[in-house]
């Protein structure tokens, strides 16, 4: 599917607010309602538009601590990996995980409660891992641009 001007407005529109009606959407990139509800099945359809998330406060959700990981692993077989990842899945705290290439296997997004609450994923989850070999915390203090929808 070719990407053009209109579909990208359509795009920064939802991107910006998911929740826009099909109606306000038309109207902001100039198109009539049902050109516009086309275009958007289309990219749903095509799987440009892999779906609509709800935004969340950190905060009320008990998750105002947010640090980034690296993870390195002593051993990189396939299995080692697959073992890694399927921890970090079922890990509550850990928002994304993510296999990088670099000084480092995996960077992961971690959210918890406060301090307090990391040390103890860092202990209890990260710390008991068979593979890892090195643990390094990075703390989010603010976040002045946070474009992850």
């Amino acid at each position: 599917m070719k990407i053009d001007t209109i579909d990208r407005k359509i795009l920064h529109e939802l991107k910006r607010d998911g929740n826009l009606s099909n109606v306000e959407l038309a109207k902001r990139v100039n198109l009539s309602a049902s050109a516009c509800l086309r275009r958007v099945q289309e990219l749903e359809k095509n799987e440009v538009i892999l779906g609509y998330r709800v935004i969340t406060a950190p905060e009320a959700m008990g998750r105002g601590f947010v640090a980034y990981v690296t993870v390195g692993l002593a051993i990189h077989t396939k299995a080692a990996q697959e073992g890694f990842e399927r921890a970090m899945a079922v890990a509550n705290e850990v928002a994304e995980c993510h296999n990088i290439a670099g000084p480092f296997e995996y960077l992961l997004r971690v959210e918890t409660r406060d301090l307090a609450s990391y040390k103890r994923f860092h202990t209890e989850v990260l710390g008991t891992q068979p593979h890892v070999s090195a643990i390094s915390t990075l703390i989010v203090m603010g976040s002045p641009k946070d474009e992850r929808g």
